[in-house]
Order: structure tokens, then sequence, then C-alpha cells
């Protein structure tokens, strides 16, 4: 027994129009997996770049990383869902961009009554790279001074108002003055704007001299080797993103040279590569949700075969906040 799909497919690289929705056949969920309709689906600039070919995929794919919905059925060998679960997920490939997925019920985590649909698929993806970056990149105490690039952005204002509630002081930058006020208000104690390009000097300026336990990088190429400049000795630097392209390659001695820094490359994939913790990571974040300490704020609702649009209005910055797209 099959059911219908309506999924977003490219089959070449390049602008928003490339995207295509197409209607197929949805086999019955097979052993270990199951069958989710979906009511809410993330959006992430990865998805831009993805679409682009700046990150290339095989074609013809999907797109998309993060969905939340209920559990039509299961098949066998399933043992832990049922049908009528709240469910959602971020790491179960390309693909969210459908109304029905039939995906591997490992991969799958169900949601507490305080945390909705669409808050699930607008920050799941986000809040378990912030999660991963408190909790195992670094373990944020109190008292721990942080830089943060690209506070006002999805993961960094997620990012900010988790450490501040931990305890931490962050200073954020951004790319633009207009974001100034988005990263105050998600925490940060002073704010840097990345085109003074004596922004180190301003950072310093802001902390009295004091310089940072740990800076999150998520730019890359543009501020890397100066965000080793606001690392205290010994302090660690975290390259998670390349935002304006790939981070440039570092000599070790560099690091030594810097203060003996720690340098390093993670991702949100490899840190919940598995059901048991992928599941433990996202109680954590559902946790920080209902004691406010993460929050989403939904800047635009766009049906499914609006895709384009969307992605349109992504690329233009037209819209503060999230985005979801509802089958």
């Amino acid at each position: 027994m099959s059911s219908q799909q309506r999924r977003v497919v490219i089959t070449e690289f390049g602008p928003p129009q490339v995207m295509q929705l197409r209607s197929e056949p949805l086999p019955a969920p097979g052993p270990g997996e199951a069958l989710i309709r979906q009511t809410a689906i993330g959006f992430n600039f990865i998805d831009i770049y993805q679409r682009r070919g700046i990150y290339p995929l095989d074609r013809p794919t999907g797109l998309g990383f993060e969905a939340a919905g209920v559990v039509e059925a299961i098949g066998p060998e399933v043992t832990d869902l049922e049908a009528g679960d709240r469910v959602a997920y971020m790491n179960a490939g390309v693909g969210a961009y459908a109304d029905r997925r039939a995906l591997p019920a490992g991969k799958l985590v169900r949601l507490p009554d305080g945390v909705s649909d669409e808050a699930a698929a607008a920050l799941l993806f986000k809040g378990m790279t912030a999660q991963y970056l408190l909790r195992k990149t670094h373990a944020v105490q109190a008292g721990d001074l942080l830089l943060v690039h690209s506070a006002a952005g999805g993961v960094g204002q997620i990012l900010t108002r988790w450490a501040t509630a931990l305890g931490a002081t962050v200073i954020g930058t951004t790319g633009s003055p207009a974001k100034r006020d988005a990263a105050l208000a998600a925490g940060c104690a002073a704010v840097v704007d990345l085109n003074d390009p004596d922004w180190p000097k301003a950072f310093l300026e802001a902390t009295g001299g004091t310089k940072a336990r740990v800076v999150y990088d998520a730019v890359g190429k543009d501020t890397l080797l100066k965000s080793l400049d606001c690392a205290a000795p010994f302090g660690l630097v975290v390259s998670y993103g390349a935002a304006s392209g790939p981070s440039p390659a570092i000599d070790p001695e560099l690091l030594n040279k810097k203060g003996c820094l720690f340098l390093t490359r993670p991702s949100v994939f490899p840190h919940n590569a598995d059901p048991a913790t992928f599941r433990a990571n996202a109680a954590d974040l559902f946790d920080a949700i209902g004691r406010g300490h993460v929050a989403v704020d939904i800047g635009a609702r766009f049906p499914l075969d609006r895709v384009v649009e969307a992605h349109e209005a992504a690329e233009a910055r037209k819209v503060t906040g999230a985005i979801v797209l509802v089958p």
C-alpha cells in the first residue's frame, strides 16, 4: 500500500526557480521506518547554499533538513513510536521539503506538549547546533566571557540567549548596524560591527581589555584570523560555519604564538549520530525551551507550493526571524 508525496526536487543548481514541486507515490514504511505527515518544515541558509551548488549534492535531490509532524504509520520492528505521536527530526538526510516522508524511526524524537510543531521545525537544527556548542565543544560556565559572531542570526541568537542564561557574558558581532538591536535583545552585553576593520580592537574596548574564553565563529573566511586575536591564552576558537566562505588554512605554530590556543571545526551531525544521543541532546534543548532560555520568532510562513517565494525572501533578507514552510 502506498500514499502520495509532494516534495521539492532540484535537477540543476541555480536560482530559486530550479526548485520543482512533484507528486510521487510513497511506499508504506519499511522495517524500522515511520511514515510522517509533516505539519511544519524548517528553513536554513544551508538550503540555499545547496540549491545554488555551493555545497553540491548528487542530483536529482530534495532540500531541507528539519521538520515536524505526526506519525501516520510504522513499519515492522519499530517499537518506540506509534501512530499519532508528534515528532521532529533534523538529521535524516536532505529532503524535508515534503508533505510526507518515510524515515528511520531512530532519526525521530517525540515532541513534548510544551513545544509546538512550528517551534520544533524552526528551532531543532539551529537549537541542536547551539546545544553542542554550549555543552560539548565547551561546557559554558557562569563567568565565561564569550565572543559570538553573527549574534543576530538564527543560531547566534539562540547561542547568546542560552549562554547568558547559563551565566556567561556574551559580546556579539553583527554584519550591519541594523542588526545591533536584535543582538542586544538576545542578551549581548555589547555588540561590535564587523564592518569596522579594527573590530578586534572594538571588542577589547567593550571588555576592558579582557579576551574571550571561547570565540564562536560562524563567519569563516572574513573573520577567523582576527578571531584568534580575541581569544584569551589557552582559549578556544570554534569555527562552526562559513557564511563568508571557507576559513583560511592555519599554521599550528600560529596558535602557539597567539597564546597556546585551541582551534576546532565541529558540526551538528556527528554530535547527534546515534538515536540515544540525539534524543538526550534534544531533551536538553526542549528543557531550555521550556525554561524560556531558547525561543523562536516565526518571521514568515509560506505554503510548500510557494517555496520559491520563501527562498527569494530569504536571499533578499526581507524576513526577520525564522521562515517556516507549511505543507
